[in-house]
C-alpha cells in the first residue's frame, strides 16, 4: 500500500512509485508507434480508410462504462477485504478485554492471546501464499508452530486450538464463554470472507471482454485521429492508451487485494498492529510499528 503525501502539481508528472506507468509503458509506446505508422502511410504511401471520430466517441463511452463497472467491482473487493481485517483487529483487541473481565487467572491470558496473534499470521500466510513460520515461532513453541502449519488450513487450526483452550478453562462462567465464543465466531467469519475473496476472482470472461475491447479501441483510434489531429495523433493516442490500460492495470491489482503488490493491503502492518495490541494487553514491551519503506507499507 502506498503511503505518501499528495505531490505538488510539478511532481505529479514524475512520480513513478505507486503509478501504473512502469507496467503499461510498453503498451503506451506501442499505440504511439502504431499511430505514427498509420499517419506516415496515409500521408506518404497510400490512403488508408478513416474511421469516424464520432463512432470512436460512442465506442469510447461504452468502453469507459465497462472499465468503470469493473473498477468499482474490484474496489469493492479491496474495501471489503480491508474491513474484514479491521474487524479481525477489533475482535482480537476485544478478546483481550474479555479475558481481563471474565478470566481471573491472568497467567492464562498470554497463551490465548498468543494463539490469536498466531492465527493472524497464519491467515496472512495463506492469503499471500508465503512462509510465516519465523513470525509465528516467537509466540508459540516451535513444536506447536510446526503442528499448526502442517494442517491444510493452519489459521483455522489455530482458531480451533484457541476455542479448545476456552472450553477447557473451568474458571470461565457460562456467560464469559459465550462472549468469548462470539468473538471467535466473528474471527472465523472474517477469515472465511477473506478466503472467499482470494479464491473467487472476478469472472474471467468479463475481464477478457474488457481487455480485448481496450486493445481493439486503441488499435482503431489512430485511424480516427488522422484528419482531426494530424501529427498530434501519436500524443493523443498515447494519452488515451494510458487512461484505458491504466484503469485496467489498477483493476487487476485491486481485484486480488491480498497480493504482495504496491497497492495491495498492508497485511504485515496490520499483523504488527495486532502484535502491539496484544503486547500492551499482556503488559509486555510492544514491537515498533511496521516501517514504511520507500513510501510502501506492506
Amino acid at each position: 500500500m502506498i503511503v505518501r503525501e499528495y505531490p505538488s502539481s510539478f511532481q505529479l508528472f514524475f512520480i513513478m512509485k505507486g503509478s501504473v506507468i512502469p507496467k503499461i509503458y510498453g503498451r503506451i509506446i506501442g499505440v504511439a508507434i502504431l499511430s505514427i505508422a498509420v499517419l506516415t502511410i496515409d500521408k506518404y504511401l497510400v490512403k488508408l480508410p478513416h474511421v469516424s471520430i464520432s463512432a470512436m466517441g460512442i465506442f469510447g463511452v461504452a468502453l469507459s462504462l465497462f472499465l468503470g463497472f469493473r473498477n468499482n467491482a474490484a474496489y469493492d473487493r479491496w474495501w471489503e477485504a480491508r474491513k474484514l481485517w479491521g474487524n479481525m483487529i477489533a475482535d482480537i483487541r476485544n478478546l483481550g478485554r474479555s479475558l481481563t473481565i471474565f478470566m481471573p487467572d491472568k497467567s492464562k491470558h498470554g497463551e490465548i492471546l498468543s494463539l490469536a496473534v498466531v492465527f493472524a499470521h497464519l491467515h496472512r500466510g495463506f492469503l499471500r501464499d508465503v512462509d510465516v513460520r519465523d513470525r509465528v515461532v516467537p509466540w508459540v513453541s516451535e513444536t506447536q508452530a510446526d503442528a499448526l502449519i502442517a494442517h491444510r488450513n493452519p489459521a483455522n487450526a489455530a482458531l480451533n486450538t484457541l476455542a479448545q483452550k476456552i472450553e477447557d478453562d473451568q474458571s470461565l462462567s457460562g456467560f464469559g464463554q459465550l462472549k468469548i465464543a462470539e468473538l471467535l465466531l466473528s474471527l472465523g467469519t472474517a477469515q472465511a470472507g477473506c478466503e472467499r475473496i482470494v479464491t473467487t476472482p472476478l469472472p474471467y470472461v468479463y475481464s477478457l471482454l474488457v481487455r480485448r475491447t481496450t486493445y481493439l479501441y486503441c488499435g482503431l483510434l489512430p485511424f480516427a485521429l488522422i484528419e482531426s489531429t494530424g501529427w498530434f495523433a501519436p500524443f493523443f493516442s498515447a494519452v488515451v492508451a494510458y487512461v484505458f490500460f491504466g484503469l485496467q492495470s489498477v483493476t487487476n491489482e485491486l481485484e486480488l487485494p491480498f497480493r504482495h503488490v504496491q497497492n495491495g493491503l498492508a497485511l504485515d502492518a496490520m499483523c504488527r498492529t495486532i502484535e502491539i495490541s496484544v503486547c500492551e494487553t499482556m503488559d509486555r514491551e510492544p514491537p515498533a510499528d511496521w516501517a514504511v519503506v520507500d513510501h510502501v507499507l506492506t
